[in-house]
């Protein structure tokens, strides 16, 4: 199986001896990739899956929506290169994408309400986690929105030369 930048090149490379500007091309192929990643990335980042959000002061959606924030669809260039990111500048998205360890320890102001988890703003109460639970696994959607990335490249730029041959 070719790699990623092997067909990327190979594609680039058929552009640019059918006379396309390529620049342009990869600009806009970039761009509309990473807009799709930001939404895969969006859409795989938790709550998800329809998952109502449960649980007084305990989930705001807040590392879903800077996804969109934090990334740069609007590709730049410098010379032949051009740029765009997948970002997510939240303290706590690496922990979420990779998995983490928890500790047991006792967090103020936690309580439990039926099946509930929930914030008191008070600070009242507290629980000990990380007793049942000693891993949480990660999400990975990072991954799986750089491998749509990726996928809309390879797509995009094999339309292209279909297109410049025609």
């Amino acid at each position: 199986m070719a790699k990623f930048g092997d067909h990327l090149k190979k594609r680039l490379e058929e552009l640019h001896k059918a006379g396309q500007d390529v620049p342009k091309i990869m600009a806009e192929v970039a761009e509309g990739a990473t807009i799709e990643a930001v939404r895969v990335a969006t859409e795989e980042t938790p709550p998800n899956g329809g998952a109502a959000i449960a649980g007084t002061n305990m989930r705001s959606g807040q590392l879903a929506q800077h996804w969109a924030a934090d990334s740069t669809t609007t590709p730049t260039r410098s010379g032949n290169k051009v740029q765009t990111t997948l970002a997510n500048n939240m303290q706590y998205a690496s922990y979420v994408n990779d998995g983490h360890r928890v500790d047991k320890h006792f967090v103020p102001g936690l309580i439990a309400n039926g099946s509930l988890l929930e914030r008191d703003p008070k600070g009242k109460g507290g629980l000990m986690v990380g007793v049942k639970t000693t891993y949480v696994k990660g999400r990975y959607m990072k991954q799986k929105a750089v491998s749509r990335y990726k996928r809309v490249v390879s797509i995009e730029l094999d339309k292209r030369v279909r297109e410049a041959f025609k």
